[in-house]
């Protein structure tokens, strides 16, 4: 287990790569002992960084949600990461929203559904129920996952561990949201369906079922998840509930559109 002392080192580190868009080397790499607990130890002390900027938590993320993804990790759980509010993008239906590429180090497109709560989910012992309870809505959403940690290692070409995307908060960059709302029970969720066009051409599809067979089962895992840390998931917060297609580079210049059929469209480009 890494000291307090290396825990705020490697946090630090995170928050310089955040600024000058410069990537880290891994940290699995620097540290062979580290555990999954160092990751989220790490995390949070980068979260805490960023709220004494002035930032704040508007939610959370939950990834690594596919079984495939979680083979090729070597882990049997998904992961999280901390939403804060300058993440946060906003789509206008018919017009597409600019998104500046400076904003981010080696960005790629996620397809998703957010849940908004309104009232709190304190594990443990949380279900799918009680989430459909708390859910005051779920809406489309688009993750733009990033990079602080390299994701190859720049000399050995070796893919980062689980432990660096999880003290890279989870490798989250910002979420987009604005296309249509549904009540949690009003909507067939794991039937949800999205098609993720780039510049015209159909990248990807998927069905929200892709996430554990429904998309509250890991909003209900994050809950409980949170509880020995003494945290919970809090009303107004948005849960993105996890990725069902595959990420998709972005670069500036590249046009997006997010089509979730009677859900809506979003659009956006990277500027």
């Amino acid at each position: 287990m890494l000291t307090p002392e290396q825990i705020a080192e490697l946090a630090r580190e995170l928050d310089q790569s955040e600024k000058t868009r410069v990537q880290v080397e891994h940290f699995s790499k620097r540290f062979a002992g580290m555990t999954v607990e160092d990751g989220y130890r790490i995390s949070r002390a980068w979260v805490a960084l960023q709220l004494a900027e002035g930032r704040k938590v508007i939610g959370h993320k939950i990834g690594l949600t596919s079984r495939a993804m979680q083979i090729s990790s070597q882990i049997d759980e998904p992961d999280y990461g901390t939403l804060l509010d300058h993440m946060l993008y906003t789509a206008t239906s018919g017009q597409v929203l600019e998104i500046p590429a400076s904003r981010f180090i080696a960005p790629r497109v996620e397809v998703e559904l957010a849940f908004v709560l309104k009232s709190a989910l304190k594990g443990p012992d949380i279900d799918v129920e009680q989430v459909l309870t708390a859910t005051d809505y779920v809406t489309p959403a688009i993750e733009i996952i990033d990079s602080r940690i390299e994701q190859f290692d720049r000399h050995s070409k070796v893919m980062r561990k689980v432990y660096d995307t999880i003290s890279d908060n989870a490798a989250n960059g910002g979420i987009v949201v604005g296309a249509g709302r549904a009540g949690p029970r009003a909507t067939d969720l794991p039937w949800v369906g999205a098609i993720l066009r780039l510049n015209g051409v159909v990248e990807e599809t998927g069905l929200a079922a892709g996430v554990q067979g429904h998309p509250a089962v890991g909003i209900a895992w994050l809950a409980n998840k949170l509880a020995p840390w003494g945290e919970s998931l809090q009303p107004g917060q948005i849960v993105l509930a996890g990725s069902f297609t595959r990420p998709v580079a972005a670069k500036a210049g590249d046009e997006f559109e997010a089509d979730y059929g009677p859900l809506g469209k979003m659009a956006f480009k990277f500027v």
